[in-house]
C-alpha cells in the first residue's frame, strides 16, 4: 500500500511540475533562416554576404526566457558575397582559413529578456579554430501555427565581432576591421 501510494504521489508530482523548454530545429533547409554580414570595403563601400549552409536548433519557455539555449553550426566554406572569385580569397588563409578550419560554432551561455521586449544572448563563437564569446541583441519576431500542422518561432539578431580576435590576419585598413553579422531564426518546434 505505500508503495502505492508512492507510485500515486510521484505520478502527480511529476504531472503537475512545469513543462520543459520547447525543442526547435532551425529551418535553414527551407530558406526561412539566414546569416548575413558586411563588412566596409577599404571605408568606401559595404560588402555584402552570406553563409549559405548552417543548421542547428534552440530552445525556449515563454515562462522562463533565461533558460533558453542555442546552438548553431556554420559551414563557412559555404561564404558567397557573390563574387566567385572573392570568394576563393575569403576561403583562403587570409580570411576564414576553410580548409584548415572547415567548422565554425556558436553556443550559448546566457540569454536574458529585456523590458522593453527585446533580449540579450551571450554565447562562444568559434571561428578559425578561435573561440571568443559574443554578445547578440536580439528580437523575438513572432510565433504560433504554421499551415502544415507545425508551430514555429523566430527570431532576429544583430552582432559584431573583430577579425583580428578570430586570427584573420588581411587588413583592409581601419574602417574593414570589424563584420556586423545580421541572424534571422526560424524555428521549428520539435
Amino acid at each position: 500500500m505505500k508503495r502505492f501510494l508512492f507510485t500515486v504521489l510521484f505520478t502527480g508530482l511529476v504531472a503537475a511540475s512545469p513543462l520543459q523548454a520547447e525543442e526547435y530545429a532551425i529551418d535553414s533547409k527551407g530558406a526561412h533562416a539566414f546569416i548575413q554580414f558586411r563588412i566596409q570595403h577599404l571605408g568606401y563601400s559595404w560588402l555584402y554576404g552570406r553563409f549559405n549552409k548552417f543548421g542547428g536548433s534552440f530552445s525556449y519557455d515563454e515562462k522562463n526566457p533565461s533558460d533558453a539555449k542555442v546552438t548553431v553550426n556554420i559551414d563557412p566554406a559555404s561564404i558567397d558575397s557573390n563574387h566567385a572569385e572573392r570568394d576563393k580569397h575569403l576561403r583562403s588563409e587570409e580570411f576564414l582559413s576553410v580548409d584548415q578550419y572547415p567548422g565554425a560554432k556558436f553556443v550559448s551561455t546566457a540569454y536574458a529578456e529585456k523590458a522593453d521586449g527585446s533580449a540579450e544572448l551571450k554565447g562562444d563563437l568559434t571561428l578559425r579554430g578561435v573561440t571568443k564569446p559574443v554578445v547578440i541583441e536580439v528580437e523575438q519576431i513572432g510565433h504560433g501555427k504554421d499551415p502544415w500542422g507545425g508551430y514555429r518561432r523566430g527570431f532576429h539578431g544583430t552582432t559584431q565581432i573583430s577579425l583580428a580576435d578570430f586570427g584573420i590576419p588581411f587588413d583592409l585598413g581601419p574602417a574593414s576591421r570589424n563584420v556586423e553579422l545580421e541572424l534571422s531564426v526560424e524555428g521549428i518546434r520539435q
